[in-house]
């Protein structure tokens, strides 16, 4: 709720109930007010009591967390508020008990109601602080999450690109150019909460093409994709998480294989690889993977499956729901 809309309703509800209640009390007893009783002087006293009690008491004894205190407070200013009616306005010569049956009430009423309303408010304020620190404490946590992806992606790359400048200068102009992409997209567009997802499976086809050309260790790249529209925003890197670890964990002559999906605004990821069992445990490999569904859970909540599958390969499927 903004502070424009929270004031105006605030604004509003202390209208309506101050207009409702000088009808209603003239309505039920008309006659008695308008030719006998000046209550709507009293109306006048009972409106200072009652912001006396919402701008300054009820603020400070919530603050020191005397209610006791202010339980007694609130009882005792009813009380002289009722009896002033009775003996200053009204003059109505009756005992104090028959005064506070007959007349507490207007006193009690407003008071009970802005009280109430007051704690509300003030219940809504304490509610959007606890959301706004949720907030900011989660995209502090996905930016660090996402900074730990940064130099893995940049750093092999960067070492394509050497090995190339010694073996094949005349193509390591090309291989600049794609670096200088992911360049853009990891240090500019990631920062991001979404991008286009053109983007995002431009960034994973020119990784894998650097990773085609780093053909050491690798058996076998297969990269398949089938996308039918590009017209969907999606969390920047999620995806090259999984395929690099993939790349990254892969045992010697692993056949890795990667296929990207995008239909009705679903999107599948699977990527399979070999792997040696006795090391698929190993921190940095669990770490990467317990940081990613962290960011999934905090971006997309309940719409996306993540799966690992440590079979005779190891394979890692996401679903993500980009509409």
């Amino acid at each position: 709720m903004t502070f424009i809309n929270k004031y105006t309703s605030q604004v509003l509800v202390h209208i309506l109930f101050w207009m409702l209640f000088v009808f209603v009390s003239l309505f039920l007893f008309s006659d008695f007010y308008w030719k006998e009783n000046p209550f709507l002087q009293y109306v006048s006293l009972l409106i200072a009591i009652v912001y006396l009690n919402n701008f300054f008491l009820l603020p400070f004894f919530v603050k020191k967390k005397l209610y006791v205190l202010y339980v007694l407070v609130f009882a005792g200013i009813s009380f002289v508020a009722t009896q002033l009616y009775c003996y200053a306005f009204a003059k109505c010569g009756c005992t104090i008990i028959k005064c506070l049956s007959d007349y507490l009430w207007q006193s009690l009423t407003p008071l009970i109601f802005f009280s109430f309303v007051w704690i509300l408010y003030r219940f809504i304020d304490k509610q959007e602080e606890v959301d706004a620190v949720k907030k900011e404490h989660a995209e502090m946590e996905l930016k660090f999450l996402k900074s730990q992806i940064n130099p893995h992606v940049l750093f092999n790359n960067l070492n394509t690109i050497y090995s190339y400048s010694i073996e094949k200068p005349n193509e390591t102009p090309e291989l600049i150019l794609m670096l200088s992409d992911n360049l853009k997209h990891v240090l500019y567009e990631s920062n991001e909460k979404t991008i286009s997802l053109e983007k995002e499976i431009h960034f994973i086809d020119n990784y894998m093409k650097f990773q085609t050309i780093r053909t050491e260790g690798v058996k076998r790249i297969n990269y398949n994709k089938s996308i039918d529209s590009y017209k969907y925003q999606i969390a920047p890197l999620l995806l090259i998480t999984i395929i690099e670890n993939a790349f990254k964990h892969s045992v010697l002559n692993s056949e890795i294989n990667v296929n990207i999906e995008v239909k009705q605004g679903v999107l599948s990821l699977e990527c399979q690889n070999d792997f040696d069992k006795e090391k698929v445990t190993t921190t940095d490999l669990k770490i990467g993977l317990q940081n990613l569904e962290k960011r999934l859970a905090l971006i997309y909540k309940e719409d996306y499956d993540f799966n690992i599958d440590k079979g005779e390969v190891f394979k890692v499927s996401l679903k993500l729901n980009l509409k």
